[in-house]
């Protein structure tokens, strides 16, 4: 008996599942043989367990790939632009409103420029 390329075990199952109802068919318990019908069911039990399984497994997906392997992102490093900081031409002059007291409880408001 040689097998093909294509025999899987789907197939393997069900030859061993036809070969076990075959031989069950074959030779039946008597009434006074009560140990071969348990043998015989125990038998029929781990038979069809193995091919169940088999079937079931057979219509799993295989498992995925491995996940690729890890590398690490290129950096790009620029370089930073130079920072000029100039320096001032002269002083910088802005006006603010100051309090001029002019007596003991008067006073007004004028304008002075202010440099820095």
């Amino acid at each position: 008996m040689s097998f093909s390329g294509s025999f899987t075990m789907t197939r393997a199952g069900a030859a061993a599942l036809a070969t076990t109802l075959v031989l069950g068919a074959v030779a039946p318990a008597t009434a006074r043989d009560q140990t071969g019908a348990i043998v015989g069911g125990l038998a029929a039990g781990v038979v069809g367990g193995v091919v169940g399984s088999a079937l079931i497994n057979g219509a799993n997906n295989p498992p995925p790939p491995p996940p690729p392997e890890y590398r690490p992102r290129r950096v790009l490093v620029e370089e930073p632009e130079p920072v000029v900081i100039r320096e001032r031409r002269g002083p910088i002059c802005h006006y603010e409103r100051r309090k001029e007291w002019l007596g003991d409880g008067e006073f007004t408001y004028r304008r002075v420029e202010v440099c820095e």
